[in-house]
C-alpha cells in the first residue's frame, strides 16, 4: 500500500548515467501524475483523476508529533511531500487506499473496470512456458491451461510482465539469455544475451525494536472492544483507524553528509508486529513498543536470477548477495545509529525504552555487522534483472524491446536499470502507464517492436 516514487535524481540517473532517453524525471513524472488521483488534487506535482488512489495515513492514535520533532531535533529535517519538491525527512506516509477503505492494487484500480471488454481475456491458473520465437522475431506464447499446453498468436507484439523474477526465467526458458548457461540446461540458444538474469536489485532491510516507557502505543487499540468498533467500521464505513496503515511516518534520510540524496528509509511503527487482540480477563496486553524498518534504498551488492532446469514448473534459483559489498554494511551501520538518535532524542525520547533488537549492547562495528547478518532480510522490491541500456548488459532497450529479438518486450520492474530510493509499487505502475503509450506510439507509426 504504500506509494512513494523515489528521488528525482535517481530518474535522472537512468538517462544520464545508463543512456535511457526519455526516462528522466521530467519524463516520468506526467505517468506517475496519470496514475494517481491524489488527495491533494491536481498539482504540478500530482494527478487528480488516476486510476489509484492516494491518501495521506491518519496518525490520530500513531504519535506522529513527537517523533516527528525528534527527526527534526535531530537534524534530519520534515517534508510534507516526499513526492514533491523536497524527498528527504520525516513525512506522513501515503498509502494507495481506496474510498472504501480496500488496498487500490493494479487488479482492483485497472482490470476490474474492464473485465466484460470484448477484446481482454483474462486466464487463471495458468503457466507460461515459454515466447515462441521464429527466426528473430517472437510470436506468440506456449502455457499451460487446465492440464493442456496452448498456444496464441500475437498479431503485433509479445509483453512480458512477470516481474524481475518470472520475466528473466521466461526468457531463458525461451533461449533468450546467457547462451553457454542455457546449453548447458539443454535450452537451444535463440539468442546470447548474457544480462538476462543479471543486475538484481532488492532493498535489504533490518528491523529495530524499542520498549515503550509508557502504554501508549497503536497496542491500546488492539483491545478486544476497540478492536470490533474498528473493524466495522472499517466494513460499513471504510474509515477508522483499520483502514489504515499503522505508520508513524517515513523518514528519508543520509548517512553521509557528501551524499546528494537519501540512502536510508525508516518505515516507522508505533507497535511490534508480534502484538495481538488482548482484553482484560482474557488475554493479557502485549509488549507496548515502537517497531522500525530500516530500508537501505541503494545498496551496490547485485544478485542474479538463473534457470534450476529446463523445466517451466522448476522454481528459478534467487541469489541475492545480500551486502556483498562492504560499503552497504557502513550503511546499514549508519542507519542503525541514526535510527537510536532519532528515537533517543525528545520528545520521542521519553517513550522510548530499552532497544530488544538488535539490542543496545550492539555498538562496535563488529557487533553490528553481526546483528546485521543476524536480522537482514529483504524487502520483496526485487528489480533491474531485465534492465534497459545500449551496453553489453542490457536486456532491453529505452522503449522496453528486447534487443535482438523483434515483437518482444518487458514492462514490469525488472527494466529498471538501479532500485529507486523508496517502495517499488508506485513507480512500477508509472512503468506501465509509460510503456502503454510507447507501445500505442509505436503502433500508430508502425515501428512496433
Amino acid at each position: 500500500m504504500f506509494h512513494i516514487r523515489g528521488h528525482r535524481a535517481d530518474y535522472d540517473e537512468w538517462r544520464d548515467d545508463f543512456g535511457c532517453e526519455g526516462w528522466g524525471y521530467a519524463d516520468v513524472l506526467p505517468f506517475f501524475k496519470r496514475s494517481e488521483t491524489n488527495f491533494r488534487g491536481e498539482t504540478e506535482y500530482h494527478g487528480g483523476s488516476g486510476p489509484i488512489h492516494v491518501r495521506e495515513i491518519d496518525t490520530t492514535h500513531l504519535l506522529e508529533a513527537p517523533l516527528r520533532q525528534a527527526a527534526v531535533a535531530a537534524g534530519y529535517g520534515e517534508t510534507e511531500d516526499y513526492d514533491g519538491a523536497k524527498a528527504e525527512g520525516f513525512a506522513r506516509g501515503q498509502v494507495a487506499i481506496d474510498p472504501q477503505g480496500r488496498r487500490d492494487s493494479s487488479a482492483r484500480a485497472y482490470l476490474r473496470p474492464i473485465v466484460g471488454r470484448p477484446n481482454l481475456t483474462i486466464l487463471t491458473q495458468a503457466l507460461a512456458r515459454r515466447v515462441i520465437v521464429e527466426g528473430a522475431r517472437a510470436t506468440g506464447v506456449a502455457f499451460d491451461h487446465k492440464g493442456q499446453t496452448r498456444r496464441v498468436t500475437a498479431r503485433r507484439e509479445v509483453i512480458l510482465s512477470g516481474g524481475a523474477y518470472n520475466s528473466p526465467q521466461l526468457l531463458m526458458l525461451s533461449g533468450i539469455g546467457p547462451a553457454a548457461e542455457l546449453q548447458a540446461l539443454g535450452i537451444a540458444p535463440v539468442h546470447d544475451l548474457p544480462g538476462v538474469g543479471r543486475n538484481l536489485i532488492e532493498h535489504p532491510r533490518m528491523a529495530m525494536l524499542f520498549k515503550a516507557t509508557k502504554p501508549v502505543t497503536f497496542l491500546r487499540e488492539l483491545r478486544l472492544d476497540r478492536a470490533v468498533r474498528h473493524v466495522l467500521n472499517w466494513a460499513l464505513r471504510g474509515k477508522g483507524a483499520f483502514a489504515n496503515q499503522i505508520s508513524t511516518g517515513t523518514i528519508l534520510l543520509r548517512t553521509r553528509p557528501d551524499l546528494d540524496r537519501p540512502d536510508v528509509q525508516l518505515l516507522c511503527n508505533p507497535i511490534a508486529l508480534t502484538a495481538d487482540l488482548w482484553f482484560p480477563g482474557w488475554r493479557k496486553a502485549g509488549t507496548h513498543a515502537f517497531y522500525i524498518t530500516v530500508c537501505l534504498l541503494r545498496q551496490k551488492s547485485r544478485g542474479t536470477v538463473t534457470l534450476r532446469s529446463a523445466d517451466p514448473t522448476a522454481k528459478p534459483v534467487i541469489r541475492m548477495n545480500l551486502l556483498d559489498r562492504p560499503e552497504d554494511r557502513e550503511t546499514f551501520r549508519g542507519a542503525v545509529r541514526a535510527v537510536r538518535r532519532i528515537y533517543r532524542t525528545e520528545p520521542q525520547g521519553d517513550l522510548t525504552g530499552e532497544e530488544l533488537i538488535p539490542g543496545g549492547a550492539h555498538v562496535s562495528d563488529d557487533d553490528l555487522d553481526a546483528a546485521l547478518r543476524q536480522h537482514v532480510a529483504i524487502t520483496h522490491h526485487p528489480v533491474g534483472t531485465c534492465r534497459m541500456g545500449h551496453d553489453p548488459l542490457a536486456v532491453v532497450d529505452p522503449r522496453l524491446r528486447v534487443h535482438g529479438i523483434a515483437g518482444l518486450r518487458v514492462v514490469d520492474a525488472s527494466i529498471m536499470p538501479t532500485i529507486i530510493g523508496g517502495n517499488t509499487n508506485a513507480p512500477t505502475l508509472m512503468i506501465a502507464e509509460k510503456g502503454a503509450e510507447m507501445i500505442l506510439a509505436d503502433t500508430r507509426q508502425g515501428t512496433a517492436a
